[in-house]
């Protein structure tokens, strides 16, 4: 098997269970050296452990690869540090960051409490915001020193946060559309500050343990192995993928697509008088397209 991430370093948050324990394995599988980011919380982000993360590193060394556990909090800005100079240490370099981990605090919102947005919010956006800053900054001063960077931040995103169409979702929707904004904007930087890195997004549809007492028919759940979706990782994580930037990927075992943004729709004459909107916004709303949702045709595109 040809290895696509021979030599390089890879750091994935939340490698331990779920897709995350999926990209870990295959990235080493092609030749990556990982640093397994794992806090050990449950789906609600409570309490820790490190025997997951531990059982991933485990794997891989006895499958002759090299991995090493951070048991840091990613959303954190000195712990996120900390886990970017771990990768520099150990390894030497640093040239992929996978941020995948994420926690589940399902509500209606009229049900939610502070804490369970605060908490939400901050796993999946600032522990997505934090390892990348710190990874940059690294790529940056590499730059600036000059050495050539080849390098990546692959996101995740969520068709919640895209499509909007998940009730009891507020707080995790608007993390994940937050993230999908974040990874289009820095980018645009990094093209026009020619770091040498990349920065892409991908919106999984995988079975987890966030993804559970959900119903699906035997072939469904085999299409919904995160197998696919760390394939897509590991290929966007190696060298061939590097005039692929800020791109967002629906991933599964259906297909894969590029998602495409918001598009300019009917337009009318804009006027300083609210009392004349009313006709022309009603036809504007009536010929425009409904909003989309995740759902599609299964068949690939």
């Amino acid at each position: 098997m040809s290895k696509l991430c021979e030599g390089r370093v890879a750091i994935v948050t939340g490698g331990a269970r779920g897709l995350g324990r999926d990209y870990s394995l295959m990235l080493a599988r092609h030749g990556a050296k990982v640093v397994v980011n794992d806090l050990g919380g449950d789906a609600a982000g409570h309490g820790a452990d490190l025997t997951p993360a531990q059982q991933v590193v485990e794997e891989i060394r006895a499958a002759g690869g090299e991995a090493v556990i951070n048991g840091g909090d990613v959303s954190n800005w000195k712990s996120a540090q900390e886990m970017v100079q771990q990768a520099l240490d150990t390894y030497g370099r640093l040239d992929v960051l996978i941020n995948n981990a994420g926690i589940l605090r399902d509500k209606m919102f009229a049900n939610m409490t502070e804490a369970d947005w605060d908490d939400v919010v901050r796993v999946h956006l600032k522990g997505t915001a934090a390892p990348a800053f710190h990874a940059v900054t690294h790529w940056r001063a590499n730059k600036k020193a000059g050495n050539k960077n080849d390098a990546r931040i692959i996101n995740t995103t969520s068709h919640s946060g895209l499509f909007g169409s998940l009730v009891g979702q507020t707080n995790y929707a608007s993390a994940k559309a937050g993230i999908a904004s974040f990874s289009l904007v820095l980018a645009n930087e990094m093209a026009g500050a020619g770091y040498g890195v990349t920065v892409n997004v991908i919106a999984p549809r995988a079975n987890t343990r966030l993804t559970e007492g959900m119903v699906y028919s035997e072939e469904v759940l085999r299409r919904r192995s995160p197998t696919w979706i760390a394939a897509l990782a590991t290929y966007l994580a190696s060298p061939q993928s590097k005039d692929i930037n800020g791109r967002i990927f629906e991933a599964w075992g259906i297909r894969y697509s590029v998602l495409e943004g918001y598009t300019h729709g009917p337009a009318m004459e804009a006027q300083e008088d609210p009392t004349l909107l009313d006709a022309e916004v009603h036809r504007i709303v009536a010929a425009a397209r409904p909003n989309q949702t995740h759902d599609r045709p299964e068949e690939a595109k």
